[in-house]
């Protein structure tokens, strides 16, 4: 019997479970017990429990196959609610942890042009985590789900590249793809490999290139207003203007992508919502443009969670269409 690091084994002459986390010699490893201490024991002693996904180098589908070497792998899981597909009436999604790492992850489907995240958070070793629910009458509306995800252990380990995954998967897809037997889900599954060999370490190197630094240097930076008495601030201008024109707000955008602009525009109106509410600023007027109305619509989503603030569609002789006026109550 071979055991590996990162193997989810069982005691044989007593009750619980663990995962191998290194080996002290030929006989012997350690293994972490659920309370995360770990524990020696002898290879006799233990029974490795292989119930991990596995990927089969010869097939394009995953498989479950028991004699082959385990290894660490993250999986994308689409699990219907009936073994039969004539019957399906509804699909989970599930992010599955076939490693010994921790994972630190968001998912996010795509909304016409942008994606929007749906769930965030933190997946222990070997768990799985549930996604979304979607029926089968509106799988068509989930065909693109991102997956980014830090790999991580509360121990010595191997650093791991981060994951970032963009999966396409329609009706077509899942209608060609093989159906998966496991012991973590109650029916058969369609699961789609994210990551996979742990083992191999890559050299992570943080370097900036010469376009990053020209880029970095054409951002204005944000100058704050010294700070002035809320009573003198009121008494002096009670009203504020931002125009978030992009080009308003860095030397150069040639090069940038719609998403780092809008970065770049929600980033500069949040500073300055921030400092109108701390200096007693009654009035912000945004001038947003029209555009695709994805600038004005990402404000308001953001005024939504702000206390004691109301907003409307600026005067349209002074601003057209291309701007919003926010108030703010005193408290």
């Amino acid at each position: 019997m071979k055991l590996r690091i990162g193997d989810k084994v069982r005691f044989l002459n007593e009750v619980g479970e663990g995962v191998i986390t290194r080996f002290k010699d030929k006989d012997t490893v350690f293994v972490e017990v659920q309370d995360g201490f770990e524990i020696p024991y002898l290879c006799r002693q233990l029974v490795p429990i292989h119930t991990e996904l596995i990927l089969n180098p010869e097939v394009e589908n995953i498989e479950m196959e028991l004699e082959t070497i385990l290894s660490d792998s993250i999986y994308f899981i689409i699990e219907p609610d009936h073994d039969m597909p004539m019957l399906v009436s509804d699909y989970k999604f599930y992010l599955f942890n076939s490693s010994s790492y921790n994972v630190s992850f968001t998912y996010s489907v795509k909304d016409s042009e942008y994606f929007q995240t749906l769930k965030h958070g933190e997946l222990g070793a070997y768990q799985k985590v549930f996604l979304k629910q979607v029926k089968k009458n509106f799988f068509q509306e989930f065909v693109y789900h991102k997956i980014e995800c830090l790999f991580y252990k509360n121990m010595h380990y191997k650093s791991q590249i981060p994951l970032a995954e963009i999966l396409y998967i329609n009706e077509k897809i899942i209608s060609q793809s093989s159906l998966i037997e496991h012991n973590e889900f109650k029916f058969k599954v369609y699961a789609y490999i994210l990551k996979e060999n742990f083992l191999d370490k890559e050299i992570i190197e943080q370097t900036l290139r010469p376009e990053d630094l020209t880029r970095l240097k054409s951002i204005k930076e944000f100058k704050q207003p010294q700070k002035k008495s809320i009573a003198k601030q009121r008494i002096k201008d009670l009203t504020r203007e931002i125009d978030l024109h992009i080009e308003e707000l860095v030397d150069s955008h040639s090069g940038m992508t719609n998403a780092q602009i809008l970065n770049i525009q929600l980033e500069r109106f949040e500073r300055e919502m921030e400092y109108c509410l701390s200096n007693g600023i009654r009035k912000l007027i945004a001038i947003h443009g029209v555009g695709n109305g994805k600038l004005k619509q990402e404000i308001i989503g953001i005024l939504k969670s702000v206390d004691g603030v109301s907003y409307q569609d600026a005067p349209y002789k002074n601003y057209g269409f291309g701007a919003t006026e926010i108030l703010i109550y005193g408290s």
